[in-house]
């Protein structure tokens, strides 16, 4: 028997083998499993990582990473997009530092809110800007602000699409109809009361529910990240734009994981025109930080909304966003870090990942394929390309990407444990680009023998 090319026994064994080869050097980090924490660790998610048992860390430099046993590892997860751009960026460090000195938060603007926001513009576009906490509440406040504005009750979202934890988007597409994603837990409202889902790269479907009237926003990432990624169609998302003119709803652009492209998002580099522009993650260097941004002519919509409205709390807001740590973060990281010097380093040894990773796969003959956007890139266990959520969610083999992930880790490298995606930093070398397509290989090539 065969799984994604790989003879199941032989996978077998090596999941075996990587397994007890890494729980035997482990035991410091076997030991700090707390029973204080809701299954052991702070966060539940921490034990989706194919790992025996999660990895504590002791610390992290660029795109190092050292575990408490020891074990120093190439890290290209990277905080699953989070430390993009390196762990502890110097610039990042710096202005944490002199910050700490003068207050964590005050619920007023710091002196670096404006030139805060003067950089959004200069490198995202023109839009009039608001900062949360993470990506999930910028989305939760931007589809807030475009049911206001259009007085339309529903969201369009694509099958399998991440836009973090906001309910409006935990729908799914089966059989043609939209349903709660399986596996809510504890949900109780049917989502789809205020959500409709559609397979992406499909404008047929976009045109047939925006014409019904009642979707005040598209959200979507440009490109498909949260499983094996997928490429726009050409076309798409031009297509997208012009069909939400059409129909007077508005389009939401979310970039928190396509922020890899090059400087200012997918958005920029391929000249896309959304109404409304979210991203998350890495625009501070690594601190707890989104932004939502309004173009222009919506902004003072939502402005009218706004006053219209009786008194009282808006649903929207938390009393740490737009803190003074943000701001002095925000500012260093999009004046000294995120600059097209740094993302022209990312392109090239992403690309040089690509193509190693690329040449792997062909030469143990294996139906797969390798995908990339600017610094961001996948193998995926099938072949491709794939045009929609329902082909992305088929496509993956978590046995085998499993066993990839632990072997790669006991060979020094580290990878993003919900899909197989590696991110490139400016602190990322070549040689550690060579080390991960060389463990890559000696792993295929045992299961390939």
């Amino acid at each position: 028997m065969q799984i994604a090319g790989i003879d199941a026994k032989r996978l077998n064994k090596l999941r075996d083998h990587e397994a007890k080869r890494y729980a035997a050097g482990r035991p410091l980090s076997r030991a700090a499993q707390s029973g204080a924490w809701l299954s052991g660790v702070p966060m539940h998610w921490m034990t989706d990582w194919p790992m025996p048992f999660p990895m504590v860390v002791a610390r992290a430099k660029g795109a190092r990473l050292t575990c408490v046993d020891g074990f120093e590892l190439d890290d290209f997860c990277l905080g699953d997009t989070g430390s993009m751009f390196g762990h502890a960026p110097a610039p990042v460090a710096k202005a944490i530092a002199a910050q700490a000195k003068a207050g964590l938060t005050y619920m007023l603007p710091s002196a670096d809110a404006a030139e805060a926001g003067r950089l959004l513009t200069e490198v995202f576009g023109d839009f009039r800007w608001q900062i949360a906490t993470t990506a999930t509440d910028a989305n939760r406040f931007a589809l807030r602000v475009a049911r206001a504005v259009t007085g339309r009750p529903k969201v369009l979202v694509f099958n399998g699409c991440y836009h973090g934890t906001i309910d409006d988007a935990m729908v799914a597409l089966e059989g043609g109809q939209t349903v709660n994603r399986p596996g809510l837990l504890g949900q109780v409202a049917d989502l789809t009361k205020g959500a409709v889902c559609v397979e992406f790269n499909d404008l047929a479907g976009v045109e047939a529910a925006l014409a019904k009237g009642d979707v005040a926003c598209v959200l979507t990432e440009p490109v498909m990240t949260n499983s094996c990624m997928v490429l726009p169609a050409p076309g798409f998302l031009q297509g997208l734009r012009d069909l939400c003119t059409r129909y007077g709803t508005l389009l939401t652009i979310d970039e928190t994981h396509t922020i890899s492209t090059g400087l200012g998002g997918y958005t920029r580099v391929h000249g896309l025109n959304p109404d409304i522009f979210v991203a998350g993650k890495c625009v501070a260097g690594g601190m707890p930080t989104a932004i939502w941004g309004l173009r222009p002519d919506l902004a003072a919509r939502y402005a009218a909304a706004n006053a219209a409205r009786a008194p009282g709390h808006s649903g929207m807001g938390t009393t740490l966003s737009a803190n003074p740590m943000q701001f002095a973060c925000l500012k260093a990281t999009l004046a000294d870090v995120m600059t097209a010097e740094n993302y022209a380093h990312m392109d090239a040894l992403a690309n040089r990942l690509q193509a190693g990773l690329a040449a792997v796969v062909t030469k143990h003959a294996l139906p797969w394929h390798v995908v990339r956007v600017g610094a961001r890139v996948e193998f995926i266990c099938a072949p491709g390309p794939l045009r929609n959520g329902t082909e992305a969610g088929a496509a993956h083999q978590p046995m085998v990407e499993g066993v990839l992930h632990t072997a790669l880790l006991n060979r020094g490298c580290l990878i993003a444990p919900f899909h197989n995606m590696m991110l490139v930093s400016p602190a990322t070398k070549r040689r550690q680009v060579d080390r991960l397509i060389a463990a890559f290989d000696e792993i295929l090539t045992d299961l390939c023998a």
